[in-house]
């Protein structure tokens, strides 16, 4: 079942609320991030449109193509290959706001947080200088 628009505003309205929520709670909001909120929130709406749409769709992986010539040959279905594509964009989104542990790191440490690295490094650099 596809989405009207406005349940689909009503899904990108919760995920941006959601998205807010993470980021407040790691410590990376800022309102200059709106926009790849929004992106994000998007691209999250779209992936759960694709994933039903494959799951209605029987959820085939591979799929028979038949091409110009005649042929047909096995490929991933271009369903399943939209829900990568997305995966990848929704993961690149999440990294850029922070709300993954490597996004989250590079943020903190854009910001003059722990430049030093992780707690083991920093116990190790202590034991070296005392």
């Amino acid at each position: 079942m596809k989405l009207t628009t406005e349940d689909r505003l009503k899904a990108e309205k919760k995920y941006q609320t959601d998205i807010r929520r993470k980021m407040k709670a790691v410590n990376t909001y800022d309102k200059s991030f709106e926009h790849g909120i929004r992106v994000l929130a998007k691209t999250l709406v779209d992936y759960d449109d694709v994933v039903q749409q494959f799951e209605d769709g029987g959820a085939e992986y591979i799929v028979e193509y038949t091409n110009k010539n005649g042929s047909t040959n096995k490929v991933k279905s271009p369903l399943y290959m939209a829900m990568e594509k997305l995966r990848d964009d929704i993961l690149l989104y999440s990294r850029e706001l922070g709300l993954t542990p490597a996004g989250l790191k590079k943020i903190k440490e854009s910001v003059g947080g722990n430049k030093s690295g992780s707690k083991l490094e920093e116990a190790l650099k202590k034991l070296g200088a005392g």
